[in-house]
C-alpha cells in the first residue's frame, strides 16, 4: 500500500514540475522554443530572394 502511495505522490510531483517548467505561460520551455523557432523562420525567410 505504501508503494502505491509513493508512486502516486511521485507522479503528482512530476506533473507539477512539468507544468511549472515546460508549460509556463510566457517563460516556460515551450514558449522559449516557439519564440526561437519563429525568429529562425523569419531569418530563413529573409535569406531567400
Amino acid at each position: 500500500m505504501r508503494n502505491i502511495l509513493m508512486t502516486v505522490m511521485m507522479l503528482v510531483v512530476v506533473i507539477l514540475l512539468f507544468n511549472g517548467i515546460v508549460t509556463r505561460d510566457n517563460t516556460g520551455t515551450q514558449a522559449q522554443i516557439q519564440t526561437q523557432g519563429n525568429a529562425a523562420n523569419t531569418r530563413i525567410g529573409n535569406m531567400l530572394p
